[in-house]
């Protein structure tokens, strides 16, 4: 699983900001790229719209969720808390067998009507920890993007991304796999945050970036400082 030569990244529900961010800094950097929608005309659009960002060796296409599960072994789940369950039952047949699923979905209060800068409580602990309940045993869940401004993704693709990401899983392949991705956007760097019962904290630092964007008119990320060099290298640090 450690291999991603010629490895498609199938990003669910890839039609949304955080999605179509994502998928945009991915296929500047020249990776495969699947948007998966509920409508695949949707995400045809969307495929195209990159591919004319990028140019057009940009090797972006667009397919109904399912299809897109079905097509890649290595998903990014971007959709709104209040979907999530839903989304991942109806999804459950085609996620391919050893799948890793990385999942930025982030509890906001906002899905039901509260404010966007808290979250709420899951009682699995986390969206990403509802999402591995979710899924078919044996695949890997990781939680990891969360912190990451879609305005600042959707924007000018030259521009650096100034933002750390934390990684979290209880699957250290899964978590190098995901960190071998944050570092393909320019300017990010991977910190490996141990096991996927973090994800809670990593979910409820957004709500506290929203709160502050909104309060400062910004589009404000995170940085780690103090770690040493090699903690942005792995994901197999000692837990």
């Amino acid at each position: 699983m450690n291999d991603r030569v010629n490895r498609a990244i199938a990003v669910i529900g890839g039609t949304g900001p955080a999605g179509t961010g994502l998928a945009l800094r991915w296929a500047r950097a020249g990776e495969t790229v699947i948007i998966g929608s509920r409508h695949t005309a949707r995400a045809e659009e969307t495929a195209d719209a990159i591919r004319k960002r990028v140019g057009g060796s940009a090797q972006v296409s667009g397919m109904e969720n399912s299809a897109a599960c079905a097509a890649s072994d290595l998903l990014m789940l971007t959709v709104p808390f209040e979907g999530q369950a839903e989304l991942l039952k109806q999804l459950k047949p085609a996620i391919r067998p050893g799948s890793i699923l990385i999942d930025a979905t982030v509890p906001l209060a906002a899905s039901v009507g509260g404010r966007a800068s808290r979250t709420l409580g899951v009682w699995q602990g986390s969206a990403a920890q509802q999402a591995a309940e979710l899924v078919p045993k044996g695949i890997s869940v990781v939680a990891a993007f969360q912190n990451v401004s879609a305005e600042v993704l959707n924007g000018n693709i030259d521009d650096h991304v100034d933002c750390d990401v934390i990684v979290c899983s209880d699957d250290p392949n899964a978590t190098q796999v995901a960190m071998e991705l944050a570092a393909k956007i320019a300017g990010v760097r991977a910190i490996d945050g141990g096991k996927l019962e973090n994800a809670r904290l990593v979910e409820q630092i957004t709500a506290l970036l929203i709160g502050l964007n909104i309060r400062h008119k910004g589009h404000g990320g995170i940085r780690i400082t103090g770690l040493p060099d090699a903690a942005y290298k792995t994901g197999l640090a000692s837990r």
